[in-house]
Order: structure tokens, then C-alpha cells, then sequence
């Protein structure tokens, strides 16, 4: 009873999840093994080809995909994108925000052009925020939801030479505290997670005295795998998250144990 009990918390079945940031990473790494559990996902990316892909092996598998390619960091865009999604589904039970991107690395702050800075800020603040409050009213009809945002060590931290990314991802942090207290009662929850240096994409244009610098400080001593943070992403979207809410999770390698 037990085993079936936890079973149909962590399943997904009949259930609609958004992953962004889905061709390649950590949100590919997400959205396969939440597939695997019986969600249908939504996979969203801005690389048309990295998303059909992940769209694809998904389908190999006999999971439950579409695509859709997405700039996170237009608000009009989101806001048509969730309508659809809706519109189509009927429902969203999860969003998983994964979407990222580190903008200039190995600069000092006052060397980094402002429309540079701004770019940073929009995808990984301001696009979680454009989902945020396109999904909660759904969420909220629905008496059910799941939100995870997907933040950095850099936002609980900050590395140096990477201010725009510190900047954006430790108002991500604030943003998922405060928001998670005015849905509380709601049956919704949202979380954030804090990972360290992942091996993805993200970092082929890291800076190396950047990469050093984040690898340097894990005690661990070596980059963390999409798969590990899968894993708890899956956890963070499903029903057994029920009375976590407004909190960083870690994913670091013990660089960060608060």
C-alpha cells in the first residue's frame, strides 16, 4: 500500500508539464525522465532543431511530447505560447523553467555593455516572471500546481566576473520566496534550485578562469550531470512537493549546504 501510495505521488500521469529550455541540458534531462513517469510535455526551447530532437527520443521511448519554440524573453510571446498550451490541454499541472543564459563571462562589471546586462536579466529573471504570472491563474482554477525555477549557486553566492548572471539569478531566488507565501493556501507550490557548475552547453562559452573558479569550489571536485539534477526537478514538479514551498533546493556538490 505504501509503495503504491509513494508511487502516485512522484507519477505524472495525466498530467501536463511545461519544461523550458528543453533541447539540451538540464531541461532535456527533465523533460525525458518526467515523460518517463506519464506526463505529457510541453518542450520548449528558442533552438528549433534541439527541441524536436528532445521532442523525438521522447517519442522512441513511447512518452507524450509536442514542441514549441519559444523566446522567454519576449513577454507577448509567453503569453500566447501559455494561452495556446491551455487552450489546447485544458490544463498545466507543472512549469518547469530551465531556460538560461550567462550572457558576457570573465568581465569585470564595469566592462560589460548594458544592453548585454539587460539581455541576461530579461531571460533568466524576467521570462520566469512572464511564466510566473501567465500560469498561476490556471494553477489557481485549478487548486493545483507545480512551479520550478531554475536558479544557480551564483544567485545564492555570486562568481566573480559574472555580474549580470548573480544579478538576475538571486532575484530569481527572492522572486520564487515571495510569490511561493501569496499561493501557500492555494495547493500550489514553487521552488527554486540551486545548481553548481552543470555539464551542459551553457558553459562551452564560459570564460576558463570562470570555469576553474566554479569547479574550484565544489568540494566534490567535478561538474555535476544533467541526470543528477533530473532527478530532483522530478521530485520538485510532482505531487509528493506538498509542503515545500519558497525554497532553494541545492544541487552544488557541497559548495553550498544552507
Amino acid at each position: 500500500m505504501s509503495d503504491n501510495i509513494a508511487f502516485e505521488k512522484t507519477s505524472y500521469e495525466g498530467q501536463v508539464v511545461i519544461v523550458t529550455g528543453a533541447a539540451s541540458g538540464i531541461g532535456k534531462s527533465a523533460a525525458e525522465l518526467i515523460a518517463s513517469r506519464g506526463a505529457k510535455v510541453v518542450c520548449v526551447d528558442l533552438n528549433q532543431v534541439g527541441v524536436d530532437q528532445t521532442v523525438t527520443s521522447i517519442l522512441k521511448l513511447g512518452g507524450n511530447a509536442e514542441s514549441a519554440v519559444l523566446d522567454i524573453s519576449n513577454q507577448k510571446g509567453i503569453t500566447d505560447f501559455i494561452s495556446q498550451t491551455v487552450g489546447k490541454d485544458k490544463r498545466i499541472d507543472a512549469l518547469i523553467n530551465c531556460a538560461g543564459y550567462p550572457g558576457p563571462t570573465g568581465k569585470f562589471v564595469e566592462e560589460i555593455n548594458w544592453d548585454d546586462f539587460q539581455k541576461v536579466v530579461a531571460v533568466n529573471l524576467f521570462g520566469a516572471i512572464w511564466l510566473t504570472q501567465s500560469v498561476l491563474p490556471i494553477m489557481k482554477k485549478q487548486k493545483y500546481g507545480r512551479i520550478v525555477q531554475v536558479a544557480s549557486i551564483a544567485g545564492k553566492e555570486g562568481n566573480p566576473k559574472m555580474a549580470p548572471y548573480n544579478t538576475a539569478k538571486s532575484g530569481l531566488i527572492g522572486f520564487v520566496k515571495g510569490v511561493a507565501k501569496e499561493v501557500a493556501t492555494d495547493g500550489i507550490t514553487i521552488n527554486a534550485l540551486a545548481p553548481a557548475v552543470i555539464a551542459t552547453p551553457i558553459n562551452v562559452n564560459t570564460a576558463k578562469e570562470t570555469l576553474d573558479y566554479m569547479i574550484s569550489k565544489i568540494p566534490a571536485g567535478r561538474l555535476g550531470e544533467p541526470s543528477e539534477v533530473a532527478e530532483i526537478i522530478a521530485f520538485m514538479g510532482s505531487k509528493a512537493c506538498s509542503f515545500t514551498t519558497g525554497f532553494t533546493f541545492d544541487i552544488s556538490g557541497g559548495r553550498a549546504t544552507y
